[in-house]
């Protein structure tokens, strides 16, 4: 298609909520342009953990999961700073992908089926006149009857549009930093282990491969206090829980430098933005203690899908278009967001930490129905 083109839907970033929603659409007809700013195949910082609610969606886009041998994981660890262990069931439980295989997996299945991908092409602005988008690039501008965002946790559209979360002063919620290796290392492929540090958690557990994600969160203000050194960190706070000591001691990396992303929120963010749908972690962050943020994007990307089909069959308006994605967002993610918010305030702490999961141990009840909360259902 050539610059003239009215495309259907316009999707700023290809990770796994844009790249589903393309998918989706195209499946349906519709002409879909995505913009990612990178080029495929590419690591992300991310838990590498996805939801079994997530499955049988996969399986419908066309990714033949049950043909990977993919480790289905079942059992939660958790360590408070100490390094004192504790045990859980999950009772809907997961499986572990890297997002540089299923990403790159998506894309292909994208192109494949028609869709118009522009790689290493930042989006600069989304602009509406009328009933519709301009989206423009450092090399082109096209124009869409709908557009969503997709980009991730920050972006440079959240700061040009001043939205709120971007804005905020440093504070509890909105200036941590993500740091993520792949490692080769024998631990149990049936369970994933979240360690606690002082103020941040790390994660571990298997993907294919036999690789495994490590990959762990913390304040800003621990890397500024460590000489904004990621080494000098780790060594200074992470091994002062001997499970991570040992991970970190033990592992084989296979990254020559970490990946890290900083300045990551988890205030509370608006669906619809300049009448730009919000999808995945633009739309709302869950902390990745729950592990569900895989599962949300590409939960979010068929709500996104299911409220727009109607308006570009021309079934109903703009308007009622985007009040049905966000009411339908806030019905199914809202209450995990805020769980999540809370759980993330009990971890990495010295004590805060020991007692809560002391009190999970005490109380299966209590760890059933958190860990349930955050995992959602089939979709």
């Amino acid at each position: 298609m050539d610059e003239e083109t009215i495309y259907d839907v316009a999707i700023i970033g290809g990770g796994l909520a844009g790249l589903s929603l393309a998918i989706q659409c195209a499946d349906e007809g519709f002409d879909v342009v995505l913009f990612e700013k990178e080029n495929y195949p590419f690591h992300k910082v991310c838990g590498e953990y996805v939801s079994l609610e997530s499955w049988n969606f996969l399986q419908g886009l066309g990714c033949e999961l049950d043909k990977l041998h993919l480790p289905i994981i079942k059992t939660l660890h958790l360590s408070d700073v100490k390094g004192k262990l504790y045990s859980f069931d999950l009772p809907l439980g997961g499986f572990g992908i890297s997002r540089y295989f299923l990403d790159h997996s998506l894309y292909k299945m994208a192109l494949a089926k028609g869709v118009t991908i522009f790689t290493q092409c930042k989006v600069t602005d989304v602009t509406r006149t009328g009933d519709l988008f301009s989206i423009t690039t450092s090399q082109r501008q096209v124009k869409a009857k709908v557009a969503a965002g997709s980009y991730g946790k920050r972006s440079n559209l959240d700061i040009k549009w001043k939205r709120p979360f971007a804005t905020q002063k440093a504070g509890s919620l909105n200036n941590y930093i993500g740091i993520k290796y792949h490692v080769k290392y024998q631990h149990d492929a049936s369970a994933i282990s979240l360690h606690n540090f002082y103020n941040g958690y790390c994660g571990i557990s298997k993907i294919e491969d036999n690789k495994s994600c490590l990959c762990y969160l913390t304040t800003a203000q621990n890397l500024k206090d460590s000489g904004n050194s990621i080494e000098e960190m780790q060594r200074k706070i992470l091994f002062k829980n001997p499970n991570l000591k040992e991970i970190f001691s033990s592992a084989d990396f296979l990254y020559d430098e970490p990946l890290a992303i900083s300045q990551i929120s988890f205030s509370k963010k608006q669906q619809v933005e300049r009448h730009v749908l919000m999808l995945g972690d633009a739309a709302g962050m869950i902390s990745p203690l729950c592990g569900n943020g895989m599962s949300m994007a590409m939960h979010s990307s068929k709500l996104a899908f299911d409220s727009m089909r109607p308006f570009l069959a021309n079934k109903t308006t703009r308007q009622v278009m985007e009040k049905t994605y966000e009411a339908e967002w806030k019905k199914a993610f809202s209450k995990r967001l805020w769980i999540g918010r809370k759980v993330q305030t009990l971890f990495g702490g010295n004590t805060t930490t020991s007692i809560f999961l002391k009190t999970m141990n005490a109380v299966p009840s209590l760890a059933s129905f958190l860990i349930q909360s955050t995992h959602g259902t089939s979709f």
